[in-house]
């Protein structure tokens, strides 16, 4: 069993209270998920309840954790920058239960999780993996620790089709305690039997906490008709003060008339109508006090609000955006690539992952892909096959075309971002009054704070250093969209609005995914990137 009693967290920096008298247990079977809006303290939560020293540098935490015989496995969010630096072989030998495990169980790990054997024994620098292929890294050698309750950060983040699908075998088989947080609806639609929301309501200014057992698919129903009813509710007890009200103060003003018309010479009539008021002004405060009572209208997290592109961004439905053609696909660095700047920044950051390049890999031949018109484009695949280093090539491409405008979000937002730059900052470099206005109320309708918008951007969650780059696509007028997981740091309830915020994008997408909604909602043709090029998945 693990508990949380009366755990209040706050933000040192702007003391804002982002968990309020929190109580949560866990038994033995609960698979329960933490969803709710970016910065909403999801993260912080997790890290808390694994070790609370993980939050002291930037929040004060309050409460009792009990875990009783509990043995916890972690994942966090993102790798942590010491095992970036360590090798394959390094990340899993030097932990004592890997050479407890026999070479059988090891080959069937590899084999569930789609790797080659030699994969905890390669020489490989753990930060020059693909996003999935860190996170396949971290879950394997989280399985090898035998944990009794795992504890996951997001483990659906850039994992491809497959090993999402494994991924929620081994949730639905864990016996023991599974707590997790993640974006893909549809991972926690065939896994959750809980559900713990947390949120920020009045602009962020109170918190407040919901823990149900139930699926997340019936908890969203449910929700949203008891918000229904008790608007009704609200609002029926609104018109029925306001007609009360109206049958009060008519009688108030007949008495009140009456006492000013009343005659001197009729003390009995005078006495009478004092009393009446007297009873009118006693049922006024009996009704001020029923009044008290009345229904709320229920509070909720205000929606985001967003539109990407108008009609600048629309693209003719027989122009041709793209014909590309690529004889080989390496690894960045190898003996056909070309590396980004970032990618060569990041080699002189670190000189060891440069000898990647010795170990370049040919990923694909072949490659070839037209798009003609707004076509939404998705490429899936598996981890490591070269999805991430195709796109950028395709928008190295796209981005020097005069012809068209085009935007790129990246999987890592860094390579775009200045992160010791406010939103405002970044998305205006002019100064211009009334630019830098406009920007400021876009950011609210993306439910940013005055206060979180002059933050610096190394201080902002995922989700909102997402929405700063999909705003800045919005501003650019851009009429193609190079889009690398674009719904990977979104919460399951912003999902259906960055959906179908790209799905009406009148411009082309070209984009990488595996999440299952946005490639059935969004994404009219599908592409499997293969060692034998791009092969167009059939419409189903």
């Amino acid at each position: 069993m693990l508990q949380i009693n009366g755990l209040t967290i706050t933000h040192r920096k702007d003391l804002r209270v982002i968990l309020e008298d929190f109580n949560l247990v866990l038994n033995d079977g609960d698979k329960a998920v933490i969803v709710g809006e970016e910065g909403n303290g999801k993260s912080t939560l997790m890290k808390w309840l694994y070790d609370p020293v993980l939050t002291e540098e930037y929040a004060e935490a309050k409460g009792t954790r009990i875990l009783g015989n509990e043995k916890l496995g972690y994942l966090p969010q993102e790798l942590p920058e010491k095992d970036s630096r360590k090798t394959l072989y390094e990340f899993f030998t030097k932990e004592e239960c890997f050479w407890n495990q026999t070479p059988k169980e090891l080959a069937r790990l590899t084999g569930e999780f789609g790797v080659e054997p030699e994969f905890f024994y390669r020489e490989q620098m753990l930060g020059s993996l693909s996003g999935g292929e860190k996170v396949k890294a971290q879950l394997m050698k989280l399985l090898i620790q035998e944990p009794t309750a795992l504890l996951l950060d997001e483990p659906s983040n850039d994992i491809d089709l497959a090993t999402l699908e494994l991924l929620e075998t081994v949730i639905n088989g864990w016996k023991r305690i599974v707590l997790f947080i993640s974006h893909d609806e549809t991972l926690i639609e065939n896994t959750a039997n809980m559900v713990v929301h947390l949120e920020q309501i009045r602009r962020k200014t109170k918190s407040r906490y919901t823990v149900v057992k139930m699926p997340y698919r019936d908890y969203v129903r449910e929700r949203l008709h008891s918000f229904e009813r008790q608007e009704q509710q609200a609002l029926n007890d609104r018109k029925e003060k306001k007609l009360r009200e109206e049958r009060f103060r008519k009688i108030y003003q007949s008495v009140e008339h009456a006492q000013a018309a009343v005659s001197r010479q009729s003390p009995g009539e005078a006495k009478n109508l004092k009393d009446k008021m007297h009873v009118i002004k006693a049922m006024g405060k009996r009704f001020a006090r029923q009044d008290e009572k009345m229904t709320e209208l229920p509070e909720q997290e205000e929606a985001i609000f967003f539109k990407l592109g108008g009609q600048e961004s629309g693209m003719p439905a027989g122009k041709t955006v793209i014909e590309y053609s690529l004889d080989e696909l390496w690894t960045p660095g190898g003996a056909r690539g070309v590396s980004t700047h970032a990618e060569q920044s990041a080699e002189r950051t670190d000189s060891r992952i440069s000898d990647d390049a010795q170990n370049a890999r040919l990923l694909a031949r072949n490659i070839f892909l037209r798009i003609r018109g707004p076509e939404k484009i998705c490429i899936v695949g598996a981890n490591g096959v070269g999805k991430t280093t195709l796109l950028k090539k395709i928008a190295d491409e796209l981005l020097e075309r005069p012809d068209i405008r085009a935007e790129y979000m990246p999987q890592s937002y860094e390579e775009l971002l200045d992160p010791e730059m406010t939103p405002v900052d970044f998305l205006d470099r002019s100064g211009n009054k009334e630019k830098r206005t406009r920007i400021r109320t876009y950011l609210g309708s993306l439910k940013f704070t005055a206060d979180e918008m002059e933050r610096p951007i190394c201080e902002m969650s995922g989700g909102q250093k997402a929405k700063v780059l999909l705003l800045k696509m919005s501003m650019s007028g851009a009429n193609v969209l190079i889009l690398d997981e674009p719904t990977r740091n979104f919460s399951p309830l912003s999902g259906p609005v960055i959906r179908k915020m790209i799905h009406e994008f009148p411009g082309a997408v070209i984009s990488i995914s595996h999440d299952r909604k946005y490639i059935a909602e969004v994404c009219s043709v599908v592409y499997r990137l293969t060692p034998e090029g791009l092969v167009r998945e059939p419409d189903e």
